[in-house]
Order: structure tokens, then C-alpha cells, then sequence
């Protein structure tokens, strides 16, 4: 089952750099929670459920100009999956340019990702994922 999460993880990245939120949203529990990789950019104890994605991909498209996820490498650890690559985007304020190492662990139940945890250092989320670099 856990090589289906990776393909479920990949489709939900894609969904994200497209700004599919209904795509996206096809691959979580309807209790979905994302911590994003910039503590406290968005809300404080993540973002919770359907509606904060939504709002969330609101706040995307209104702070970015471009912005996606680009994962090299995916790890398949059961019941969760490690993706470790970088972001790239421009922000729509002066157009400043970014591009960050990215690390992301989504963990799943009942074949769908229940939480989701993004890490601006690939250190991080190796050990996050219980892993050492």
C-alpha cells in the first residue's frame, strides 16, 4: 500500500503546483493538516480541514506570483512518505526570486494523507521522518 501513498503524494504535489485545490484536496482525510514550512505564515497550529486549505491556497495565489514544489526524491516509509527537493516561485510584491531546499513528510490513513509537514531544510525533514542524514 505505501508505494500507492508516494503516487498519492506526487499527485497531490502536482494538484498544489497547479493551484488545483479540489485535485488536491482529493488526496486527504476531510480533517487534513498541513504545517507549513514557514512557521506561523499562515495559522500558528496549521492549517486544519478543507476549508483552511482552501484559504490557504487563497493566501498563495495572493502573496505569489509564481510558486511550486519540486520534489527529486520520494521515500516510501509505510505509512508515511518523504519527499526532499526545493521550492522555487517569485513573489508578486517586487518579484523577489526563491528558491529553498524543501522537505516535506505526509503521513497517511485509510489511504489518504491525514497531516503534512513542510521543511525549509532537508535535515529537518529526514529527522522528522524518523531518519538520520
Amino acid at each position: 500500500m505505501s508505494q500507492e501513498n508516494v503516487e498519492i503524494v506526487r499527485r497531490a504535489m502536482d494538484a498544489y503546483n497547479r493551484r488545483d485545490v479540489d485535485g488536491f484536496l482529493e488526496s486527504t482525510t476531510e480533517d487534513y493538516l498541513l504545517f507549513t514550512a514557514v512557521a506561523g505564515a499562515v495559522e500558528v497550529g496549521g492549517i486544519r480541514g478543507r476549508e483552511g486549505v482552501r484559504r490557504y491556497f487563497d493566501m498563495l495565489d495572493e502573496a505569489w506570483e509564481e510558486f511550486r514544489i519540486i520534489a527529486d526524491e520520494f521515500r516510501d516509509l509505510g505509512d508515511r512518505v518523504l519527499g526532499i527537493g526545493r521550492t522555487e516561485g517569485r513573489g508578486r510584491v517586487g518579484g523577489v526570486p526563491v528558491d529553498s531546499p524543501y522537505g516535506v513528510v505526509a503521513d497517511f490513513r485509510d489511504g489518504k494523507m491525514w497531516r503534512a509537514r513542510g521543511f525549509l531544510d532537508h535535515g529537518e525533514a529526514l529527522r522528522a521522518a524518523g531518519l538520520s542524514e
